[in-house]
C-alpha cells in the first residue's frame, strides 16, 4: 500500500513538468525560426487571392444609367464642359472616382454620383470607358497653338515648369496607372483643371497644383488647345 502510494504521488508531481514540456515543445514548434519535428508537415500556404476581373457588361449598364448623360453614350462627350472617357487609363478613371467618394477631390456633381458606386461599380465603369475608341479633337485657337507646343514638348525653364510630354508622352496617351490621357480632350475642360490646380481648388496632385501654379491664362489657354489636337 505504501509503495502504492509513493507510485501515485511521483506520478502526480511529475505531471507540471511535462505540460510545462508540452507547452515549451508547442512554443518552439511556432516560435519564429523554430524547426518543424522529424516527420511533421508544415501547412501548405495559402494560395494568392487572384483580382476579380472587371465585368464589361455591368460596367456599361452602370455607365449608362449614370455617366452618358454627361460623357456620351460610347465615352466621347460632345459637351466641352465635361471630360470625354473614352480610352482613358482604367486605374486614372478609379482613382478620380474614388477620390470624388472620399470628396479628396472637389465636385457637387461628381461626388454624388460617385457616393453611389461600389469599387466594383468603379472598376467595371472604368474598364468599360477604356474599351471605347476615343474621337479626335481639334485645336482652335491658331495664335496660341505654336505656344501650346512649345510649353507642351519643351516647358518653361526660366520658370522651371516641366514640359508636359515628360509624363503625358509626346502624343498625349499618357502613362497607364500614372499619368492620364490627355490628346483629344476638350480644351475647355483641361483649361478647367489647369486653372483648377492652379487656383487650389483641385487639390488632388501635388505635382500638378506645383506646375499649374507657375501658368498665367494665356499659357494655360495655349497648353489646352494644343492638346485637343493631339494625336
Amino acid at each position: 500500500m505504501k509503495l502504492f502510494a509513493t507510485s501515485l504521488l511521483a506520478a502526480l508531481l511529475a505531471l507540471p513538468a511535462m505540460s510545462s514540456f508540452a507547452a515549451g515543445e508547442a512554443a518552439a514548434t511556432t516560435a519564429p525560426g523554430a524547426h518543424a519535428a522529424p516527420g511533421a508537415h508544415a501547412a501548405p500556404a495559402a494560395a494568392p487571392v487572384k483580382a476579380a476581373k472587371p465585368d464589361l457588361v455591368k460596367g456599361e449598364a452602370t455607365y449608362a444609367a449614370v455617366c452618358a448623360s454627361c460623357h456620351g453614350a460610347d465615352g466621347n462627350s460632345g459637351t466641352p464642359a465635361y471630360p470625354k472617357l473614352s480610352q482613358q487609363h482604367p486605374d486614372y478613371l478609379i482613382k478620380q472616382l474614388q477620390e470624388f467618394k472620399s470628396a479628396k477631390r472637389k465636385n457637387p456633381i461628381m461626388q454624388g454620383i460617385a457616393a453611389t458606386l461600389s469599387d466594383e461599380d468603379m472598376k467595371n465603369v472604368s474598364y468599360w470607358s477604356t474599351s471605347k475608341q476615343a474621337k479626335p479633337g481639334f485645336a482652335k485657337e491658331k495664335e496660341l497653338v505654336a505656344l501650346g507646343e512649345r510649353i507642351y514638348r519643351g516647358g518653361i525653364a526660366d520658370r522651371q515648369v516641366a514640359a508636359c510630354a515628360g509624363c503625358h508622352s509626346p502624343t498625349g496617351a499618357g502613362i497607364p496607372a500614372q499619368y492620364p490621357r490627355l490628346s483629344g480632350q476638350h480644351a475647355d475642360y483641361t483649361a478647367a483643371q489647369l486653372t483648377a490646380f492652379r487656383d487650389g481648388v483641385r487639390g488632388n496632385s501635388i505635382q500638378m497644383t506645383q506646375i499649374a501654379a507657375k501658368l498665367n491664362d494665356r499659357e494655360i489657354r495655349a497648353v489646352a488647345d494644343y492638346v485637343a489636337g493631339l494625336r
